[in-house]
């Protein structure tokens, strides 16, 4: 346990997952250390997520509606910063806020303030002066990848995040059975996770069909989703059953790749293309692939691939761990 119980504030807007899985693994450690946590997110997948009863006594999360316009959001921050002074502030990859509404909003926080920093795209880096921007915090956490401001005097680095240690997945026996295998189907499993933009999650239904023909009788092949969807299996968090998993098929998302490098998972994934993250830099040539045909070949290469499950690592280093640690040592 920390030496003092103290009340964090962690800003997690932006669109998709990750930047609410980032802030939720970080959450939980801070919860189980006895911390508490007010956590924001306009995540899509939030309302469907039963984060209050993952994250444990001691979280609050506050849910602003993904439909609001800029004016709205700028204001829903506004007045949840204004609603209690915290012993620190965390806020994720975006030092000016996501709509730039931190750059006025940050000096009215009589708190330290902590940037999860990480690799952002360079043009937004110098049209907006995120240096400048950068140096507003006491405390920049560098989560397992390189970033533009890794070598700033006050940066941190740790291992990537994960939002569960080792000891806290299913067994391969339990996560297939999760999956919905029998204990007889020797089968091994091609899971497919799509649940991003409407292309996308279209891409991901027809990626499935195209592996449940090609694969016919030769592999499960499930469709995770993170919340209720009429096609997909609801599965979250994903990191529960990775170990059940033989062939991982997504995109270049910073939990993606790092959930599926610490468990050995292996993954072919597009690079999709976002405005702030980079996620062909993030994937190796062997995982990256260009079109639906291969995608399919290195699928069906990675399954002949003999013993693979057996050299997979039976742990990781979390970095979530040493990020609590060094944010803990800069709260007041």
């Amino acid at each position: 346990m920390a030496a003092r119980r103290q009340h964090w504030r962690l800003y997690a807007l932006g669109g998709g997952l990750g930047h609410l899985t980032r802030a939720a693994a970080l959450a939980r450690v801070a919860v189980a250390r006895g911390h508490a946590v007010d956590l924001l997110t306009n995540s899509p997948f939030a309302p469907g997520l039963p984060l209050e009863s993952w994250l444990g006594p001691g979280a609050t999360v506050h849910r602003v509606d993904a439909r609001l316009d800029k004016a709205a959001t700028v204001a829903a921050v506004g007045a949840w910063l204004a609603e209690s002074t915290p012993d620190v502030l965390v806020v994720d990859t975006f030092p000016r806020g996501l709509a730039g509404e931190l750059v006025a909003l940050l000096p009215t926080v009589r708190a330290p303030r902590v940037l999860v920093h990480r690799d952002l795209n360079p043009v937004y880096v110098e049209r907006f002066d995120v240096a400048l921007a950068v140096d507003a915090f006491d405390l920049l956490v560098v989560p397992g990848e390189d970033a533009p401001f890794a070598h700033h005097p006050r940066a941190v680095r740790t291992a990537p995040w994960l939002l569960l240690d080792a000891d806290a997945l299913l067994s391969r026996e339990e996560a297939r059975r999760r999956l919905g295998l029998d204990d007889g189907d020797s089968r091994p499993v091609v899971a497919v996770m799509g649940c991003g933009r409407p292309e996308e999650v279209a891409e991901a239904r027809e990626t499935v069909g195209r592996l449940r023909t090609s694969l016919a009788g030769h592999a499960a092949v499930l469709w995770l989703v993170p919340t209720a969807h009429a096609a997909g299996m609801t599965v979250w968090p994903a990191l529960t059953v990775m170990r059940g998993v033989d062939v991982l098929v997504g995109a270049g998302g910073y939990n993606t790749v790092q959930e599926a490098r610490a468990t050995g998972t292996p993954l072919v994934a597009w690079a999709r293309p976002r405005l702030y993250d980079r996620q062909a830099l993030r994937l190796t040539e062997a995982e990256r692939v260009g079109d639906a045909a291969e995608l399919e070949a290195k699928v069906a290469s990675l399954l002949l691939t003999p013993g693979g499950y057996d050299a997979r690592p039976p742990a990781w280093l979390n970095g979530v761990h040493a990020a609590v640690e060094a944010i803990e040592r800069v709260a007041r």
